[in-house]
């Protein structure tokens, strides 16, 4: 697959610029949406054969991918509401919402807050609330840990940075995948791009980070509004899970589908975080069938 063949990008005011990639597609409006750190580029390896069950779009939230934040903030609740301007304005008809991590979230949110502009869901190892007594992978903890405290965050991200493009996305890879190498090389090399177009905003692309991330923490410390929210939600839903996933352990997947006993789980065994890109045949193999049970 060229990236570059199927790709058309493009870019509406919402308060500001926010940029997408349309896949192109015809009929009932996929959108996609990229977790904490990521961007559009998330969705290369599926997106163009999605776009056989509809018109698939993917943007890039306040303060990632190519959308500056441009006086915005990135926390939750902002890109939240930026998201729904985004299915009003583009997709402008219900759509299926397609969300990876903090990606998930919000779509689960949206689902909840506007319930007339979401079709279905697609959860693609969401970002929720992790059952007590779950075994946190000492990586991830450490990290998340660090990046939450008010100068060793900065002072993290900085020392990424410092590392270079190829280093910190290969660092990222290594961290959500089981097995990095399963991942396309021009899947990896667009990433690497994109990240040493984003070097040159530096302070602002690491405050925009640390902003969405600590959001997104208080709003999963808080479980039983968690559980409310997503009790009221009306649209199909299903949920992708990489069985050996780091950052989103099996566990918390399995509780989101015990809430919702009418959403479907699909585990993926020996894949990690990003199921999209590590094993982009059997993610679409498991949405294609969901979309075509959902109906157009």
């Amino acid at each position: 697959m060229r990236v570059s063949a199927v790709v058309k990008h493009c870019t509406v005011d919402l308060d500001g610029p926010v940029h997408y990639a349309d896949f192109g597609g015809s009929g009932r409006p996929i959108v996609l949406v990229h977790g904490l750190g990521g961007s559009h580029l998330n969705w290369l390896a599926v997106a163009p054969r999605l776009a056989q069950k509809g018109r698939v779009v993917a943007l890039d939230l306040a303060g990632f991918g190519r959308t500056p934040t441009a006086g915005r903030t990135a926390r939750i609740g902002a890109n939240r509401k930026l998201l729904g301007r985004f299915l009003e304005s583009v997709a402008r008809e219900p759509a299926v919402l397609v969300g990876n991590s903090m990606g998930g979230y919000l779509a689960l949110a949206e689902a909840a807050a506007e319930p007339s502009r979401v079709a279905a869901l697609v959860l693609v190892s969401p970002a929720v609330p992790t059952p007590l007594g779950t075994r946190i992978d000492p990586r991830v903890l450490a990290f998340f840990f660090g990046t939450s405290l008010p100068f060793l965050g900065r002072a993290l991200l900085r020392l990424r940075a410092i590392r270079g493009p190829e280093v910190a996305v290969r660092d990222l890879m290594a961290l959500c995948c089981v097995d990095s190498s399963r991942i396309g090389r021009e899947v990896f090399d667009a990433h690497v791009e994109l990240a040493r177009e984003r070097a040159v905003q530096g302070s602002e692309s690491r405050r925009a980070f640390l902003e969405a991330q600590r959001s997104l923490l208080w709003r999963l410390v808080r479980r039983r509004r968690f559980l409310r929210m997503i009790r009221g939600i009306e649209a199909r839903a299903l949920i992708v899970q990489g069985e050996r996933d780091r950052l989103v352990r099996l566990a918390a997947a399995r509780a989101l589908a015990s809430a919702r006993p009418d959403w479907r789980l699909a585990i993926l065994d020996d894949v990690g975080h990003v199921p999209q890109l590590e094993a982009p045949d059997r993610f679409l193999a498991e949405v294609a069938s969901f979309l075509d049970l959902t109906g157009p």
